[in-house]
């Protein structure tokens, strides 16, 4: 978890600190030390002089290997299994230490060999597999309030990406489903003080989202 926590954070360029770490999981801050304690030891990732956390090549590996298993794990729970899509990302955290290769390449096989999550996030590794790379977490694409920054008009988008710390939060989840505020959707967006405005047309008056919330859903650019 903390190996695929750090890469998360690389993803939506966010320096890892253990800081940050707590904040994602929930975690003290004596364990989170403990545990990258633990594991620079068994050499899967640095303490840099300024505090920020740097995988090695070993940990690196290990990090693309299980996010590539949780996002496959989420597409097989959202498209076969029809799990609830506020559920589909805790559930996939207890399938990504179980699952062989020869599954994830089962998987990919029998829903053509996707991309993303549904969440809209990259898998990672595909090429080790054999299939074409998808492109990084942040290629194309901006936060909702870096969308409206700077101008008080409404502006539209479509949703690309939702982040982990928004697919932590099951009722966060639900809102923003009932919202239709998905990857693919399109969206009118507006700065709302402290807050994003996000509107999708049939889906009701849209919802105010806190910039902390915000700064984690991604549109296309």
């Amino acid at each position: 978890m903390y190996l695929r926590t750090i890469l998360d954070l690389e993803e939506e360029h966010i320096v890892p600190l253990r800081a940050r770490i707590s904040e994602r999981l929930g975690h003290s801050g004596p364990t989170v030390s403990q545990t990258i304690g633990r594991m620079e030891r068994d050499g899967l990732v640095v303490v840099e002089g300024d505090r920020h956390l740097e995988l090695t090549g070993e940990g690196r590996s290990k990090a693309v290997h299980v996010m590539r298993k949780h996002r496959l794990a989420e597409r097989l729970l959202a498209d076969v299994i029809g799990l609830d899509w506020a559920y589909v990302h805790d559930e996939a955290c207890r399938w990504e230490h179980v699952m062989s290769e020869q599954v994830e390449r089962r998987i990919l096989e029998m829903l053509g060999n996707p991309t993303e999550s549904p969440y809209g996030n990259p898998i990672p590794g595909l090429d080790e597999l054999g299939h074409e790379a998808a492109p990084a977490f942040m290629d194309g694409v901006v936060n909702l309030v870096q969308r409206v920054s700077g101008t008080s008009e409404t502006v539209s988008g479509v949703i690309r990406r939702l982040g982990e710390p928004v697919q932590f939060e099951p009722e966060l989840l639900q809102q923003l489903q009932s919202a239709g505020v998905m990857p693919g959707a399109t969206a009118n967006i507006s700065a709302a003080g402290s807050y994003v405005f996000v509107a999708v047309e049939g889906f009701g008056e849209g919802l105010e989202l806190p910039n902390e919330v915000a700064v984690h859903i991604f549109v296309g650019v």
